[in-house]
């Protein structure tokens, strides 16, 4: 038996436990639970991403993905059906306490008391009735290294996976890498390794450094490649530990195309490193800007009102607790400055140009220009001109001395193309061109141009199936697609309330406007077909046609809106009907079970895991439950 299960049994003795002793099945009351979770709102955030990956990655093996808080205490889950029964048995369950004084031996509390990796496989458990369980867990610290948390994953010892424990680990320290990340936003964060490809990974090392240079806190990676202890380093800067001073940063960023930085170690090892620039601090507008007299004192508030708008649409304040849209945040959050093109596909008014422009004010391009075009809205005849731009009499009607192109336009920054699947064919095979020499060359002009842009494309197209009907270039679509993410529309989201409670205080300047809890039901019961563009416009309008009352109800809202609400009663009573209808008929519970997912399919256009979160089970739960779904 390994000496880290050993130590744990006489633990657990000295706690007095019994190995025959029943599973405690008393979790958290709702209300408490509720309070944990907000009292670890930040790590719940953070991790619940990286549960979905993890688990998308053992799905259908017989285990669960499991969150606690630093005391053991489950706070989420996820699994396959079959086995959260089996969990249920032992109360492996939110509200449940895994600590080695409440289980014994078992991974998560093992994990907490070792403060490293374990795996406790079988007979290891201390209590008889976890032995059919295998559990690898791995510790959550923060920036001081002080446990926060523990991530697990938990299944049936038969069906236990060599890889598993890897995958845990790793999964630990991407969220370890992310809650570091938020924890500094305001700070100069330093991405650094050795090896130039290991830089964006999990490899790397992060250190954080306040905009004077100060060493503010670093990774597990970075503290490992640094060589000091965290005591040491608090009395170090960016200049004594990498050997530059740390305004050699902002002149490095100034350039239209910055490389990797290469920097050599207090310790003589030479690294490529990183840098963002976090654009919330005065001094980093100064630093970035370019040098120029001391401008008015209303440039100077047009600089700082500028800098105020870029912090307000960065990232962070598209979190809103939705955990599809934390999913897609941390994929893009992953790869930016990294010159790999991003893919945004969605429905209309799902705010794909919103999502864009915060990708850009986080990037280490957010100084330079952004740059959006909306390939569906501009005639067709004219867009050539309006992307690659044009010389004097390049055409009837051009105008004197040309044009810039939207293009060259976004050089330095980034270039936002809207509705790319509705670019005109002809033009695709140019634009496929301009990306793969990074050249432009304007109409009426023999001259090329050197171009650099960081891409983001969006489109509410699927593009597989424009390319199929010859209306989209293949060879386009694969330059396009480095990242392709999906926003999820407004009727599959999580986080409405806190949508409506946000866009009522941006729209009343005040935020002193609130929905009645009739009007929120009938939020939740619509399928907003034009996603938050519809729910912005609806608010707006409630707003104005509730003047001076606070809160907005039934008798403000707009009559299309509750035309659609009597249209969606309509159906769900001939829904109802058809139910009973099978029931009169003798039709089974399986029968009627099958029906309402067919249904819910349907109107979530064949999404499986759409209809999944609608009625609330597991995607397995569908494919089982409609065998000859493909």
């Amino acid at each position: 038996m390994p000496l880290i299960i050993e130590t744990s049994h006489q633990r657990s003795q000295q706690y007095g436990l019994c190995p025959e002793t029943p599973p405690d099945y008393s979790p958290l009351a709702r209300n408490d639970l509720s309070l944990l979770i907000e009292q670890n709102r930040l790590l719940h955030a953070h991790a619940i991403p990286a549960m979905e990956t993890l688990y998308q990655q053992i799905v259908n093996t017989h285990n669960m993905v499991i969150l606690t808080d630093a005391n053991g205490v489950i706070v989420h889950s996820l699994g396959d059906d079959d086995f959260l029964e089996k969990a249920n048995r032992v109360a492996l369950q939110p509200g449940v306490a895994w600590s080695e004084q409440s289980r014994g031996t078992n991974a998560i509390g093992t994990a907490i008391v070792e403060r490293s990796p374990a795996l406790v496989h079988a007979d290891q458990h201390y209590l008889a009735a976890n032995h059919f369980l295998t559990c690898s867990a791995a510790p959550i610290a923060d920036h001081m290294g002080k446990v926060i948390g523990v991530l697990d994953v938990s299944g049936d010892q038969r069906s236990y996976h060599k890889h598993t424990m890897a995958l845990v680990r790793m999964s630990a320290l991407m969220i370890e890498n992310q809650l570091f990340s938020a924890t500094f936003e305001e700070a100069i964060t330093l991405h650094f390794h050795a090896r130039p490809e290991f830089i964006g990974t999990l490899m790397e090392g992060i250190a954080s450094f306040s905009p004077g240079g100060r060493f503010l806190a670093a990774n597990r990676n970075g503290l490992f490649q640094l060589g000091l202890p965290f005591s040491a380093l608090q009395s170090h800067t960016f200049s004594s530990l990498f050997g530059l001073p740390v305004s050699a940063l902002f002149d490095h960023y100034r350039t239209a195309s910055p490389g990797l930085l290469n920097l050599c170690m207090h310790s003589g090892v030479r690294v490529y490193g990183r840098a963002q620039l976090r654009l919330t601090n005065s001094v980093f507008q100064q630093s970035l800007a370019p040098e120029r007299a001391a401008p008015a004192t209303s440039a100077v508030a047009a600089n700082q009102a500028a800098a105020s708008a870029r912090r307000l649409s960065g990232l962070r304040y598209l979190r809103t607790g939705d955990p599809q849209l934390e999913l897609v945040i941390e994929k893009v959050t992953r790869v930016l400055g990294r010159d790999i093109p991003i893919m945004i596909m969605g429905e209309t008014g799902t705010g794909k140009e919103l999502l864009a422009q915060a990708i850009h004010n986080d990037s280490p391009r957010a100084m330079s220009p952004f740059v959006a075009v909306n390939c569906a809205s501009i005639p067709e005849t004219l867009i050539e001109s309006e992307l690659f731009g044009y010389e004097d009499g390049a055409f009837t009607g051009a105008r004197k001395k040309g044009a810039v192109g939207k293009i060259l336009q976004a050089n330095g920054g980034t270039l936002f193309l809207d509705e790319i699947g509705d670019m005109p064919f002809s033009l695709q095979a140019r634009l496929l061109r301009v990306l793969q020499e990074r050249m432009v060359t304007p109409l009426g002009s023999d001259k090329s141009i050197p171009v650099n842009v960081e891409l983001i494309c969006a489109t509410n197209h699927n593009l597989r199936e424009r390319i199929a009907r010859g209306l989209f270039r293949e060879d386009l679509y694969y330059r396009l697609n480095g990242l392709v993410v999906k926003l999820p529309p407004l009727r599959e989201r999580t986080d409405l309330e806190t949508v409506v409670k946000k866009i009522l205080a941006t729209e009343s300047n005040n935020g002193r406007y609130e929905v009645s809890d009739e009007i929120l039901a009938l939020f939740h019961r619509h399928r907003w077909p034009g996603n938050f563009r519809q729910l912005t416009n609806l608010l707006r309008t409630a707003i104005v046609m509730a003047g001076d009352e606070q809160e907005i109800c039934l008798r403000h809202m707009p009559d299309d809106f509750l035309d659609d609400i009597e249209q969606a009663k309509v159906h769900d009573h001939h829904a109802e009907a058809g139910t009973a209808r099978m029931i009169a008929s003798g039709a089974n519970l399986e029968e009627m079970e099958q029906s309402v997912i067919l249904k819910s399919l349907e109107a979530h256009g064949g999404n499986v895991s759409a209809t999944a979160r609608a009625l609330g089970v597991s995607r397995n739960t569908i494919y089982r439950k409609v065998p000859n779904l493909k």
